[in-house]
């Protein structure tokens, strides 16, 4: 086999990969778009086949809400192929999938509304009403279905494409180290390319296999499907259009790495100037509207929540009441919004007097002065709170924390004084936000977690903060609740 055809079967093999799994999609929409449709026909008519009026005219029983509802399931299946809500590029995570899904689906009902306003044509009203919010949900459930079928293929080693990183040394292991840490990315990387090339691997995994000079051969010899190339002096400008030229006649991939780092891609914008891909990257800002639609979000889910939870909270209280001396609810002074202090309530879970132990118990083990002040097997827990916090179950008193203000269903983790004063300037900015009941710390492994994990997932949530972020991280924190992990 040549090097040309070698390639081109190697990018095929990843486009094949991308065609079956968006079929599958396809099929998968089609028939949750007709038991949407046909679901909500049944549900309104039964089989009878209800003539549509348009104006002061009554179609024929041939043509009425059978025809229309094929119609309707023709028009959603084109609008979600139009949106490009199956391209390959919304397919690898983010909710860019979820958001391109409820646009088309929107857009196919606001479609319908003006023709029915335009022609006079009356619509059954509960028809749609079943068809556009089941439709949406099922689509939703399962695209999140398939997304998790396809990190569990990743994850076993296959849909992935291997890749190589090109670049300066110090750009390239920040590349790879990033990436090999999401597994879920679709993206293997086999090696790297530095713009001098030597023997020591950027990684334990990563290895790399020599010098820019030698990059095509490399490409062919490692059967790779994608480059990613990041910024360097040493790789001009002439010599990146060149080597784009190259790899586009072997069909493979490019991916340029720009020198940013956690941020989200709505946060993202490239515009052409003067033949440049110029990123523009807007700053966070939390005001307005979006602190308005925060606070909602606060108060109207502590307050379901409450509700909701108020027997097992009823529960949790006599049991600690009934099972060791002491309060039932403890209240901790932890560092809130710009660094003020608050009291953060939960059901008490230690001894009475515990604070007044943590300092020894850090000491014994040595971890007095790191971050994350946490006592592996914590002497201080009683056996009722060794269940509550498996289950955080002691942590539902702060869903009043959040209704007065002083936290927020989702945010930035609470932390004590002490361990704020171990901030270096970086970390300082998760202040910006109010600290969480919930957070992305809280569902990737929570205590399990380094202290340079817990603050970088902290610094994102706070620069990519939105109510879909924040609705997402509490369905993922009811299924780790249900799984615990890393809960002390």
């Amino acid at each position: 086999m040549s090097v040309m055809s070698h390639a081109a079967s190697a990018t095929t093999r990843v486009e094949r990969q991308q065609r079956r799994y968006s079929t599958r999609l396809a099929m998968t929409d089609t028939a949750v778009v007709i038991l949407a449709v046909f679901g909500a026909h049944l549900l309104r008519f039964g089989f009878n086949n209800e003539p549509l009026t348009i104006g002061d005219r009554t179609f024929d029983v041939e043509i009425g809400y059978v025809v229309t509802s094929l119609l309707f399931v023709l028009g959603w299946l084109v609008a979600l192929q139009m949106f490009g809500t199956r391209e390959p590029s919304v397919l690898d995570g983010g909710s860019t999938e979820y958001r391109r899904i409820v646009d088309a689906t929107m857009r196919v009902f606001g479609g319908i509304a003006i023709l029915a306003l335009l022609f006079q044509i009356q619509f059954g009203r509960f028809y749609l009403l079943i068809a556009l919010p089941s439709g949406l949900l099922l689509l939703i459930l399962t695209r999140w279905l398939w997304r998790n079928w396809l990190r569990h293929q990743r994850n076993a080693g296959h849909f992935l494409q291997r890749a190589i990183v090109i670049g300066d040394r110090e750009k390239a292991t920040h590349i790879a180290d990033k990436i090999v840490r999401e597994p879920q990315s679709g993206i293997r990387i086999i090696g790297a390319v530095t713009t001098h090339g030597t023997q020591e691997p950027l990684l334990r995994d990563v290895p790399v296999l020599g010098d820019f000079d030698e990059v095509l051969d490399i490409i062919d010899s490692h059967n790779v499907d994608s480059v990613i190339l990041s910024t360097s002096d040493a790789i001009t400008p002439k010599r990146t259009r060149k080597f784009g030229w190259a790899l586009d006649q072997k069909r493979i991939g490019l991916i340029v790495a720009p020198a940013l780092t956690d941020i989200a891609g709505p946060r993202i914008h490239t515009r052409p100037v003067a033949g440049l891909p110029l990123i523009h990257v807007e700053y966070p800002r939390f005001e307005g509207r979006q602190r308005i639609a925060k606070r909602t979000f606060d108060i109207v889910g502590s307050l379901g929540l409450l509700v909701l939870f108020s027997p097992v909270m009823i529960a949790v209280a006599l049991a600690v009441k009934f099972t060791s001396k002491g309060p039932i609810f403890y209240a901790q002074e932890r560092i809130g919004l710009h660094g003020k202090p608050f009291k953060m309530f939960k059901f008490r879970s230690m001894v009475v007097g515990a604070d007044d132990q943590l300092k020894s118990l850090l000491d014994q083990q040595g971890t007095s002065d790191k971050p994350l002040f946490k006592v592996n097997d914590d002497p201080r827990i009683t056996p009722v709170g060794r269940f509550i916090r498996r289950y955080s179950l002691d942590e539902l008193p702060q869903f009043a924390n959040a209704l007065i203000g002083t936290m927020s269903l989702v945010g930035p983790r609470p932390q004590r004084e002490a361990e704020v004063a171990l901030y270096d300037e970086d970390a300082h900015r998760r202040l910006f936000m109010k600290p969480g009941i919930t957070g992305l710390w809280q569902v990737s492994g929570r205590s399990d977690l380094s202290w340079d994990d817990a603050i970088r997932l902290d610094l994102y949530y706070v620069e990519n903060w939105s109510i879909t972020t924040d609705i997402v991280v509490v369905a993922r924190t009811a299924a780790a609740v249900v799984k615990p992990s890393g809960a002390h």
